[in-house]
């Protein structure tokens, strides 16, 4: 089956349209949040700061979202897109009026914390609808198109507030955080109405349980979900692949929060602030174009190998990126390591989201992406926290840059080494 006759299938087409303006939104809302939180001269002044800020708002979620995260193999998948989108309107909305009326830090980071939560939780459950949607053979190729198409919807939505920046210098942050934080609760308002076009039970779970009242609700839950951990031990290669996921994401985050600071102190101006957005939007718009190429080629060289092969094979066009980085660290060096690095990630969480959609069946599949998901924010929050530390406040540093190199041929010889295929179990 080619694209043309993947969006020919009616259910993969619609989802594609929920996840473009979610993810569209999601970008929008980024560029909001990022210029009030880390681009706002008074706020977020080193490596320090923006780890403190990312770890208040993605931490409590990691301790938090394993326990709704089972909910999707219990709650219809489209209900919860449907209504997580209109939840994320609000929010938006509250943002809009926190920041209007000069409402204190804390209330801002609780807002924001919320919408990126939930913000996970709809990733998670539009991930494990996938396969409801999709043939089974055709995984790698729809893995290929809609995560990615999400992810440059994303960054192209980012990617519009500096093009604002760019054609009105004179806009305000607090002008550019507002329109960007409305137009993203458009574009959620947007994707919760595309969400009512699939059916109810066309995204699953295939079986659904009676409610339980709220002491056995949370015992199940966590039950579920060691439940969860303990099935993807024992297939043995989705646990792989969300280790190697999550070491990617690590590496991928250094390289992010070293982008900010360099936007901001080494390609920012000091007397013109709001000049810092607009870098980092371009960085962000190189890194789009190595997502888009992720797309293409993946379902072309990615069939022609093992989803081990190709995995291994990104980790080193990773390492290859990252030494643009540990030799130079001027505008080109960077250009190019969002577009190589960029490239290697996607590619790489494409094959990934496929061995765990592959390797797991539906009853446990949307606990697999809820731990995939957790993997996910512990890798990021931990990348901010080993940033804080080893990044200088101007965000480069050669020698770190060096070591990311190696870090990524360390891990690319131990994962080519794993098991390519399940550990077969007994009938549940």
């Amino acid at each position: 089956m080619n694209l043309r006759a993947l969006w020919r299938l009616q259910g993969f087409r619609r989802l594609a349209y929920v996840r473009l303006l979610s993810q569209g939104g999601d970008g929008m809302f980024q560029v909001g949040i990022f210029t009030a939180f880390f681009f706002d001269p008074t706020r977020a002044t080193s490596a320090q700061d923006i780890a403190i800020a990312f770890a208040i708002m993605l931490t409590p979620f990691t301790l938090v979202g394993p326990f709704v995260g089972p909910l999707i193999d219990r709650w219809k998948r489209q209900r919860i897109i449907l209504l997580g989108n209109l939840v994320r309107l609000v929010l938006a909305v509250s943002i809009v009026a926190a920041l209007v009326t000069s409402a204190h830090l804390a209330v801002l980071y609780g807002l924001a914390l919320l919408t990126l939560s939930v913000n996970r939780f709809l990733l998670a459950a539009m991930a494990a609808g996938i396969p409801q949607v999709v043939p089974r053979h055709e995984l790698l190729i729809a893995n290929s198109v809609l995560p990615t198409l999400g992810t440059v919807a994303a960054a192209i939505g980012a990617a519009i507030g500096g093009v604002v920046t760019f054609l009105a210098p004179s806009v305000s942050d607090a002008t550019l955080a507002l329109t960007a934080l409305l137009c993203a609760g458009s574009a959620f308002g947007l994707s919760s109405w595309a969400s009512t076009l699939l059916g109810r039970n066309a995204l699953g779970p295939e079986r659904t349980r009676e409610s339980l009242d709220l002491v056995a609700h949370v015992r199940e839950l966590i039950s579920e979900l060691r439940g969860g951990a303990v099935y993807l031990r024992a297939r043995v290669t989705p646990l792989h692949a969300l280790m190697v996921m999550a070491a990617q994401r690590l590496l991928y985050g250094m390289m992010f929060i070293a982008a900010i600071l360099i936007s901001r102190y080494v390609l920012g101006e000091e007397v013109r602030p709001e000049r810092a957005v607009a870098n980092f939007t371009v960085v962000l718009a190189f890194a789009a174009v190595g997502f888009g190429l992720a797309a293409l080629v993946t379902p072309t060289l990615g069939a022609r190998m093992q989803r081990q092969q190709w995995v291994v094979t990104c980790l080193l066009v990773g390492a290859a990126g990252q030494t643009l980085l540990a030799f130079s660290g001027e505008l080109w060096a960077l250009w190019g390591a969002a577009v190589i690095v960029s490239f290697a990630v996607q590619g790489g969480k494409i094959a990934v989201d496929t061995i765990v959609q592959r390797d797991t069946e539906d009853y446990v599949r949307g606990r697999a992406f809820t731990l995939y998901d957790m993997a996910y924010n512990v890798a990021f929050i931990s990348s901010m926290a080993i940033g804080a530390v080893v990044l200088p406040d101007t965000g480069y540093s050669q020698a770190v840059m060096a070591s990311l190199v190696g870090v990524y041929l360390i891990i690319a010889v131990i994962y080519a080494r794993a098991p390519r295929d399940a550990r077969e179990l007994s009938p549940r």
